[in-house]
């Protein structure tokens, strides 16, 4: 809904399979996907779309922010990560971080 009130085109999928039958059937400017999923972690989901498209931006929104960055473990695949809980305007900042675009919104980005 907030993506939506930006004016951008949202695409939603319900699994993290669903988001890729959902990516390969066509283009997105980004992919947003939160961590905690089942069968597939949204960092495994990352992974999975840059095999697919190597520049492909991917944001994940996740509860466990700074467990994961202090892990030691890369999380390969993902090009901005947001903690929950968070505004608009930390959405804001991190797509236009991605996208190389300015933070004021409306940004004509179509996020998966």
């Amino acid at each position: 809904m907030m993506l939506t009130f930006d004016g951008h085109e949202v695409y939603t999928a319900n699994s993290a399979r669903e988001a890729l039958d959902v990516f390969e059937k066509d283009k997105f400017d980004l992919v947003i996907t939160d961590f905690a999923m089942p069968v597939m972690k949204g960092d495994e989901l990352a992974v999975a779309i840059k095999e697919r498209a190597p520049g492909q931006p991917v944001i994940m929104i996740t509860a466990y922010a700074e467990m994961l960055e202090t892990s030691g473990n890369p999380l390969s695949g993902v090009d901005r990560m947001i903690s929950k809980p968070f505004l608009l305007d930390d959405l804001r900042e991190a797509i236009a971080a991605v996208l190389g675009k300015d933070s004021s919104g409306g940004s004509g980005a179509s996020p998966g």
